[in-house]
């Protein structure tokens, strides 16, 4: 879910052991379920403790009899009985405990007594399927495998807590969120509505129009920001031409490594992790995300340009430089790692050990073949340069082989778009909330009657916990949301 995409956010960008099992306390337990449901809520600091599900690798084998794994929580605070089961979708990245503590989600759910579920991704956190990351066992990290285990895990799990007279209604937020609202169309038998947040339904090779809301919200915080950003953008451009200025430019950005530049790929990733200070600030402006315990929080837009139109710290560039520097020291790195054959090499590692592990392998793989999302400087409404579409095309076949070149990225995104719909997605029950200062909501629903866009929020924005310095506009879409669950339920 969101904070999923959060969490691997500052590497994935830049692409971007099978358990054998005959038995488990989930599949095994004899209990009541609702002593099953007291005894789980017992073994965790959270409402919702960790658990385990015997899941298929391939559900679409039958003669594929592998299995595996899959951790979820669960969550029975509020729940009474006949109410509605709430299924909490995890995304690329570990699932987050925290979200069975807190959460509008969790507001809604003491208001109609629901269940609530928290299930982690396959691939991802603890879910692993298969021995390592290699790409012969990436085969498997697919959406439609992942909508066929919830279908598998909510089948199961109505029997186990005798839950099969109850409604379920699955929740996400970016990539999760347009999980829920396929997992409606896909199976609406077993999934009754879908609140389908900041959902990015529309997969798409190239994505300059990211940048271009990039644009938009520093521009909202005063006009002169992005055309300052595209000042130190433009004269870092230039400075690259010479590679005299190397040695400056590496002591001026904290560099790890001097500064070498062989081809575009070593400047494109230069570029676009420069970038990505104020990508990643925007998508999650203001966002209420305090409980997750992430590092730079309160570092907003207005942090940002504040720094940008700072006169005082010198030129633009050198403005440019300590924006890095804050963000550096926010995140508690000694040094900025600009390399980009580093980021290969971490990236071809294909242990569970690895860094790489920690979701950013995996969701490059899936940027590959199913979903594409790049965030190119191809257009010229925005104030970067030097990452285009060919750059980020490169990267599947660096990292995954020959293989995976630019026609089967363009074949993978167009089958995407034809198996879920993209923005023309049939379905009844479902809701999509959108911030217009969220990039993602350019490849989201924002205009038809299952819509609710909300003016000046950001990314899942809607389902983090109320705050009281909430503006106006998302305390109404919060309670739209819920009017529509209740309505729903009801009917």
């Amino acid at each position: 879910m969101c904070s999923d995409a959060k969490s691997v956010m500052r590497i994935t960008r830049l692409v971007l052991s099978i358990v054998l099992l005959v038995s488990c306390e989930w599949c095994t337990s004899g209990f009541h379920n609702s002593r099953y449901l007291r005894i789980l809520r017992q073994k965790s600091r959270f409402k919702g403790s960790e658990q385990w599900f015997v899941q298929r690798l391939d559900h679409f084998n039958a003669a594929d009899g592998r299995v595996w794994k899959q951790r979820f929580y669960i969550n029975d605070t509020f729940y009474q009985p006949g109410g509605p089961v709430f299924l909490m979708i995890g995304g690329e990245g570990t699932a987050n405990p925290a979200w069975m503590d807190y959460g509008t989600w969790l507001t809604f759910a003491e208001k109609l007594g629901a269940l609530c579920i928290l299930i982690e991704h396959r691939f991802y956190g603890k879910s692993q399927p298969t021995m390592d990351l290699s790409v012969s066992n990436l085969q498997y990290l697919r959406s439609d495998q992942a909508l066929a285990d919830l279908a598998h895990f909510r089948t199961k799990m109505d029997v186990k807590l005798n839950l099969t007279q109850n409604k379920w209604i699955a929740f996400g937020g970016s990539y999760p969120g347009s999980l829920a609202a396929w997992f409606r169309l896909k199976y609406p038998h077993l999934v009754y509505a879908a609140v389908a947040s900041s959902a990015p339904v529309q997969a798409v090779v190239d994505f300059p129009e990211y940048l271009e809301v990039v644009n938009y919200s520093l521009e909202n915080f005063n006009t002169p920001c992005p055309l300052l950003v595209k000042d130190a953008s433009d004269t870092l451009i230039e400075l690259l031409a010479n590679a005299s200025t190397y040695k400056q430019i590496t002591r001026d950005f904290h560099l790890c490594d001097k500064l070498k530049i062989r081809s575009e790929m070593d400047s494109g990733y230069f570029l676009e992790t420069l970038a990505g200070n104020f990508m990643d600030v925007v998508q999650y402006n203001k966002d209420n995300r305090a409980f997750e315990d992430p590092k730079g929080v309160n570092i907003t837009v207005d942090v940002l340009c504040t720094i940008m139109e700072n006169s005082s710290l010198g030129i633009p560039y050198e403005r440019y430089a300590k924006v890095s520097h804050l963000l550096l020291k926010t995140y508690e790195e000694k040094c900025l790692d600009a390399s980009y054959s580093k980021f290969v090499s971490d990236m071809l590692n294909t242990s569970w050990a690895a860094p790489a592990a920690d979701g950013s392998r995996q969701w490059a793989y899936q940027s590959c073949t199913e979903f594409g999302y790049y965030q190119s400087t191809e257009s010229p409404l925005q104030p970067f340069s030097g990452f285009p579409l060919r750059y980020k095309l490169q990267q599947c076949v660096d990292l995954f082989g020959p293989a995976f070149n630019n026609s089967v990225v363009a074949d993978a995104v167009e089958h995407t778009n034809e198996n879920y719909g993209g923005t023309n997605i049939k379905g009844s029950r479902i809701v999509f909330p959108n911030g217009s200062m969220d990039p993602w909501h350019i490849l989201g629903i924002t205009k038809q009657q299952k819509a609710i866009y909300i003016q000046g929020t950001a990314h899942c924005a809607d389902m983090y916990p109320e705050k009281q310095t909430d503006i106006p506009q998302l305390t109404k879409a919060r309670e739209e949301i819920f009017q529509r669950l209740s309505n729903w339920i009801k009917g």
